[in-house]
């Protein structure tokens, strides 16, 4: 039996499971944001960090990869407590730059993540400045000795 999944987050770059075939699609109509908290990857439930999830937003595309993880996908609290919403990208990104979970920093897949849309083709306009100011942070933060 054949199984397609679509990912749009760090199944891009870090599938996890064994596939045949891997494509890149899109889906238009929907755009990737950070709005997920995540307190078992990237984060705590003291200091939850932020993942990517999808929204809705006429006239966007949102390019996929082949694979995510189970997904509640619902901004409702009681179906989906760990969705933080939308902040200004500021906050997200100071957020996304203390967050820290068993799988990491925060900024990791952050940074993973625009890596690898770029590497399929994707500038991802969201992503891309969020990364940006993530790193504007980190420099003002710890100086330019930082490797970013």
């Amino acid at each position: 039996m054949a199984m397609w999944v679509f990912g749009y987050g760090s199944l891009i770059w870090k599938a996890g499971f064994h596939y045949d075939e891997r494509l890149v699609g899109f889906i238009k109509g929907y755009r990737r944001v950070f709005f997920q908290g995540s307190t078992d990857h990237r984060g705590t439930p003291e200091f939850p960090g932020r993942t990517v999830t999808l929204e809705p937003a006429e006239g966007e595309i949102c390019y996929l990869e082949v694979r995510e993880k189970q997904y509640i996908g619902s901004p409702d609290k009681k179906i989906n407590p760990n969705f933080l919403g939308p902040a200004p990208l500021e906050d997200i990104a100071k957020q996304i730059v203390q967050a820290e979970g068993p799988s990491g920093p925060n900024r990791d897949y952050l940074f993973q993540l625009e890596a690898a849309l770029l590497q399929i083709g994707c500038k991802d306009k969201h992503v891309m400045d969020l990364a940006n100011e993530v790193r504007r942070l980190l420099l003002q933060e710890d100086g330019p000795h930082n490797g970013l």
